[in-house]
Order: C-alpha cells, then sequence, then structure tokens
C-alpha cells in the first residue's frame, strides 16, 4: 500500500518497528562488520522510514534513523572527532524522485526550470566510508565515519593500503580527504579462498571482508588484505580544492588519489539518467560492488547555499539501484488494535527471503487495500483482492514490514473465500466503526478496550516520550494486568511507589523484580516528575499530534497552565484561540481540532488533569541566538521572495531566534511582504503589525 493510504495508528507502528530494525542493522553493519540484512532491504527499510515521515511529520520519532548516521564506535579503537561530520545520503530509487530532488533544489534555490544547474554522476561505491586527515602534506589521521561525529582512529590500518599516499605535494595544509574502502571481486575471491584453506573465517560479501579488514586491532592482519580506496570527498580544508565538484575531484587525482573513472559531469538530470542507466548495464562488469549512483550538485557555491539537513547534505543524492521481489504464500490475517482504536490487518506468510531478509509479515493497511480497491474506490492491482491461502508477491523496496504487491490468480485455491473484514473489535467487542472519509476501522470502546489502553500506555512511556528506565512495553502489559499493582492510566505510573509501600512492599517480591530491581523502578519513576512541556504533550498520545508539533506548540504557549487555558476556552473552527492555535506554523485545523476535542472531553480531561498533577511541567522557551535582531519575534512571510526561497527565509529566521508563524495574528511581530501578497498584510494593517519587503529583511538580518 502506498505511504498516503496509512493510517495515522498504522505508521506510527510502523515507524516504531522500523526504529527498531535499523539499530539493530546499523549495530550489526556499522559496528560489527557482521551485516544481517542485504543493502536492498536496509534501503528499503530506510526509504519506507523517509516516506512515513514525509507523509506524517508529526509522528517522527527522538530515535528517528533519519536522524542518525552509521553507528556507535566500537570499544577496540581509539575515538576521533571528525571537524566536519561525516553525512549519509538521500536515496532515490527511480528516476520520478531524481526529478523531484532536482524540483526541491530549484525551489529551495530560486531557480526557473530551465536555468543551468550542473550536476556530477558517480557509481556509489559498496564499501567502508573513511577520512584521511593530511596537515602540510603528511597523512596524520585515518578515522571511520562511526556516528558521523565520532569514528574510530584506523590511521594505522589506513598506512597499509597501496590507494593511500602517505605524503602529498602541493596540497592545502589541511586536508580531509574522504572516500570508500573496498575489496575488488578477484581479491575477495581470492582471500575468501585463502581463508577457506587455512581454516579462517570467510565473508559474505565484499563490503563485509573490506570492513573487517580496515577494522582490524592488528595493522599486520590488514597489510595481508587486498584493500583499495577511491576518493570522492573532502572534510576539513584550508584552502579550496577547486569551484566545482569536478574540478575537486580532479584535483585529488591529480595529488595522487584514485578517483572513479566514471565520474562525470552533466548539464540537465536527463544526462544523468543515461549514465545511470550506463552504469546499471556495466555494473557485473566493474569489477567492484556498487549499488547505486550519486547525483551532487557541481557548483560549490550552491552546495555552500543548500546546507544540510540532520544527516543528508540537500544538494546530493544516491540514485539506488531496484531491490527484489519474491513469491509466499498467504497463510493467515491477523487484526491489530492500536492506541487509537485502528484495526491494522497483518498478512502472516510462509517465510521467503526477499533482499537478504526473511519475510514472514506484511502490512495489509485496511479494508479497501485487501478488497483491491484505493481509497476513492478505484482498483489497485487491477481490481485482484486478496485472500487467505493465495500466492502473493511481496515488494521490499522501502517497507519494514513488506507490502504485498500482487496476487497470482491463476494458483488461488478453490476454497479461497474473499476476506470479511471484522466489524467488532477483537479486543473487546465494541464495534469497529469506519468514519466517512476514513479508511480505516476504529474502535469505539476507547478507555475500555484494553488494546487501546495498553498501547497508550506503551507509548506514554516510549524513548520520545517519557522513557522510564525499567518500564517498557513488557513491564507496562504485566502491570496493566496486575490486580494489586495496576497501571491502567498514566497517572498511575506515580503513584505506584507510594502504593507499593500501602501494599507492604509487594512489588519486591513479584517474578522479574526483586528489592534492588523494584527501587530502581520507583527512582527511574521519579526522575521523570520533571517533565518538558514538548515530551508531555507527545506523550499524551492525543491523535495527529507527533513530536515535531509538539515542540512547536510548547514553544507557542511555553507553560502548561498557558496551554490548558488556551485548549479550555478554544471553540473548533472560531474565536481568537482557535485562531491562535492553527497559526502555529505546522498545525492544521484537523490537529487543532484534536488538540481541543481531547482537551475538552471530560473523561480524557480528568485522567490528563489528574497526571499533571503528579509533574513538574517545565517551561519552553525559543533558544535565543546572540546578536539577533529578530530573537524571539514571531515572523510571517507571505508573496512571493525573489532572492530566497520560503524555505531559505524561514530555516534563516529560525536560525536567528525567531519563531515563524503561518499566519497572521495579534501576536505576530513582523510581517514580510514580497509580491502578490494578499489578505495577511490586509490584517496585519488591521492590527498594526509592522510589514516589510524582502530587501528590508535582507538588510535587517544581514550582520546577524
Amino acid at each position: 500500500m502506498a505511504v498516503d493510504q496509512l493510517s495515522v495508528i498504522q505508521a506510527e507502528a510502523e515507524l516504531a518497528r522500523l526504529a527498531g530494525a535499523l539499530a539493530a542493522a546499523n549495530r550489526a553493519y556499522h559496528t560489527e562488520d557482521a551485516p544481517e540484512i542485504s543493502d536492498a532491504a536496509y534501503d528499503a527499510l530506510k526509504r519506507r522510514n523517509a516516506e512515513i515521515e514525509k507523509r506524517f511529520p508529526d509522528l517522527k520519532r527522538a530515535d528517528s534513523p533519519s536522524e542518525q548516521v552509521g553507528s556507535a564506535v566500537s570499544d577496540g579503537f581509539g575515538k576521533v572527532r571528525h571537524a566536519v561530520r561525516m553525512l549519509s545520503l538521500e536515496n532515490a530509487f527511480d528516476d520520478k524522485e531524481v526529478a523531484e530532488f532536482d524540483q526541491r533544489i530549484r525551489r529551495f534555490l530560486g531557480l526557473s526550470d530551465d536555468a543551468p544547474l550542473g550536476y556530477t554522476a558517480e557509481p556509489k561505491i559498496d564499501g567502508l566510508s573513511l577520512s584521511l586527515r593530511y596537515e602540510n602534506g603528511r597523512l596524520v589521521q585515518a578515522a571511520t565515519r562511526g556516528d558521523g561525529e565520532v569514528g574510530e582512529n584506523v590511521t594505522a590500518n589506513a598506512l597499509t593500503i597501496k590507494d593511500i599516499p602517505q605524503t602529498l605535494t602541493g596540497a592545502p595544509a589541511i586536508l580531509e580527504v574522504r572516500g570508500e574502502v573496498y575489496m575488488s571481486h578477484a581479491d575477495f575471491a581470492a582471500l575468501n579462498a585463502r581463508q577457506d584453506a587455512s581454516g579462517g573465517k570467510t565473508f559474505a560479501n565484499p563490503r563485509n571482508a573490506a570492513a573487517g579488514s580496515l577494522r582490524q586491532l592488528d595493522a599486520e592482519i590488514t597489510r595481508a588484505r587486498p584493500l583499495r580506496f577511491f576518493a570522492y570527498a573532502w572534510g576539513e580544508v584550508s584552502e579550496p580544492l577547486a569551484p566545482t565538484q569536478k574540478g575537486a575531484i580532479d584535483r585529488l587525482a591529480n595529488l595522487g588519489f584514485q578517483t572513479n573513472p566514471l565520474t562525470q559531469r552533466f548539464e540537465d538530470i536527463e544526462g544523468l539518467a543515461r549514465h545511470y542507466r550506463d552504469i546499471e548495464t556495466r555494473r557485473a562488469s566493474l569489477g567492484y560492488d556498487i549499488d547505486g549512483v550519486v547525483y551532487k550538485v557541481d557548483d560549490l557555491r550552491l552546495q555552500e547555499r543548500l546546507g544540510f539537513r540532520s544527516t543528508t547534505p540537500r544538494w546530493a543524492i544516491a540514485h539506488k539501484f531496484p531491490a527484489e521481489l519474491a513469491w509466499t504464500v498467504l497463510e493467515a490475517i491477523d487484526i491489530q488494535v492500536g492506541r487509537t482504536g485502528a484495526l491494522s490487518p497483518v498478512a502472516r506468510l510462509r517465510p521467503i527471503t526477499v533482499g537478504g531478509v526473511v519475510v514472514s509479515n506484511a502490512t495489509l493497511h485496511n479494508e479497501d487495500y485487501i478488497a483491491g480497491r484505493d481509497s476513492n474506490g478505484g482498483p489497485i492491482r487491477e481490481g485482484r483482492d486478496i485472500r487467505v491461502g493465495d500466492w502473493v508477491q511481496v515488494y521490499r523496496a522501502g517497507d519494514v514490514i513488506p507490502k504485498i504487491k500482487d496476487v497470482d490468480l491463476a494458483r488461488r485455491p478453490a476454497e479461497a473465500r474473499p476476506y470479511a473484514f471484522p466489524q467488532t473489535c477483537p479486543e473487546c467487542g465494541s464495534v469497529a466503526m469506519r468514519e466517512p472519509g476514513d479508511a480505516v476501522h476504529r474502535c469505539i470502546g476507547g478507555l475500555i478496550c484494553p488494546a487501546q489502553a495498553v498501547e497508550k500506555l506503551k507509548h506514554f512511556v516510549s524513548r520520545g516520550a517519557f522513557d522510564i528506565e525499567g518500564l517498557g512495553a513488557k513491564q507496562i502489559e504485566m502491570f496493566f494486568a496486575d490486580d494489586l499493582l495496576p497501571i491502567r492510566e498514566p497517572a498511575d505510573i506515580f503513584t505506584l511507589a507510594a502504593r507499593d509501600r500501602a501494599n507492604l512492599s509487594k512489588l519486591a517480591n513479584r517474578d522479574g523484580f526483586g528489592e534492588r530491581s523494584a527501587k530502581k523502578l520507583f527512582a527511574a519513576i521519579e526522575d521523570r516528575r520533571k517533565i518538558p512541556l514538548a515530551k508531555l504533550l507527545f506523550a499524551l498520545g492525543i491523535r495527529h499530534l507527533g513530536e515535531t508539533s509538539s515542540a512547536m506548540i510548547a514553544t507557542h504557549y511555553e507553560t502548561w497552565p498557558a496551554f490548558e487555558a488556551a485548549m479550555t476556552a478554544a471553540r473548533v473552527g472560531e474565536g481568537p484561540e482557535w485562531d491562535d492555535l492553527i497559526g502555529i506554523d505546522g498545525v492544521g485545523s484537523v490537529m487543532a481540532a484534536s488538540l481541543v476535542t481531547t482537551m475538552q472531553q471530560e473523561a480524557e480531561r480528568a485522567s490528563i488533569d489528574w497526571l499533571v498533577a503528579q509533574l513538574d511541567v517545565q517551561e519552553s522557551r525559543c533558544v535565543v541566538a546572540e546578536n539577533s535582531p529578530v530573537a524571539g519575534k514571531t515572523i510571517v512571510f507571505t508573496g512571493t521572495l525573489k532572492k530566497m526561497s520560503r524555505a531559505e527565509a524561514k530555516a534563516r529566521a529560525e536560525a536567528l531566534g525567531a519563531k515563524v508563524a503561518g499566519s497572521v495574528s495579534a501576536k505576530t511581530d513582523l510581517l514580510v511582504a514580497g509580491p502578490g501578497a494578499g489578505s495577511k498584510t490586509k490584517k496585519a494593517e488591521e492590527l498594526g503589525i509592522e510589514t516589510i519587503n524582502e530587501d528590508h529583511w535582507l538588510s535587517l538580518i544581514g550582520g546577524a
């Protein structure tokens, strides 16, 4: 199923599974050099995570894989802090996504579709990233990427690789050269043959062999391994290598580094596509592993303007080669109930390997997807429904629990029957309603539904929320079912210690607990009584409210009493409190209505008030940039900006400590209006809010 057909609860569940799966994969791949899944499968997980976060930005987790690079360094090596972070790359899987990448860059830079914009294209080597630091022409340090900020010191090992020069002539005084350590197919085969003959460990693929060889504690072992190195980037430099990406790569080649001969420059994305197809057809004959082609904006001045996201540069993307498909049998369809009551169907499959990973589950999303239709009633899979017993094609390019791509009607058993979606909740028996316009059935049981209550509590103690050590999902299930010390709502967590004392410290005598572990749990709970407002809002599990929006709302209202008073006074769709709420940048009417409705429901509000009475909720204040003329001000941009994109203007304002709102209100301090500005300008005039043009705005922030 496409991401835009996911319900919020399905998306949230998949993001949770993705975070765990990707964390484990990163440890296995980067730290242990023993990957448990294939590169294609890993890319699929990353892509699925990115797609869901893009569709549901409010659900982004604190431990989101999109905010992480690599994995923590091994204890066996010294640590090196990179002067310039070593980031990962955004991925594209088809020409459409490459075109979208080009359009995003043009929008950010304010370039028209026909404006010249050059790119470089180079094979994406499947190896281990390495940073080489040269000072006054001498190699002084080599480090792996690690988590992007701190890597492993492998200097002694890097000195044994023939492709890596130990001295340079004509290089900048400080030069960090970055590239990929890899092993050729022929050398890999020969190494495995030697390892097998001597009874040593054989490697699963050249990447594992290269990574394991570079990260040896004994440099002499590395010396005996046939490692190679391609240079393709740089970190800290005391002076620019060249004005362009291609020029800088050529400069590295002139300094004595091996650079990939297939690296070329193109004037348009059509040229990139042709080069991608050419490299793909030659892939098997290259003699080393690649898993895609990397595109980079060629002009380094534009790269600087585009800058970086948290883990990836805006000016580069990896166009990956396709993932795999597989056929297997659908043995059963199970229904899971989430914290918002959504009924999520899951396919139980006969285990099959897809992209290097054994798959036994697949998401089925909702009733329409199983029936072979989209949310508008149109056919998907040409109208073929999915039935228990069917042979189904499983597609893993982007799904943590893969999706079912197709059904083989020729192999459908005669006894297979259309699936009847349940009309009642399998957990509590309440009616499962499907509201008009919603693709999902939801249990109306609310607090009486044990599945919803348990899932809400699990969310409450999750990493991005209260994150109480010793109180995870398994413990929540145990306490929820407990009759003596139950936890049925969040406030119960903070009365647990008092109730335990009243019951003669019974917890210390339970399975899985002793006196010491019980005390540690109570201490961990006590430590979480003091909580930032943003984390409290996210922990409440209000539908449509994720971490990002929780942080924005917390920054806007600053204190719990101010937020609580505003939500109590607000009326959905009207009034100053409503206008103020939806004026927060990123808060729409659906999210706002969910907030107001939740805070005004009697049972929910009683539960929340009882919880807050147990807590010390901390204020949320904006980080104020030093020497900023707009720090702490609320700014609205409207109309067309000529000299920078709206995204660039917003990013610059927020970096200077300002709040950026989506609509004008009495709390607005400044309106920046370009050509075509309409109702916002008029409202600003009515409210007496200062309005300036883009030139004035640039002049105002020019020295900040």
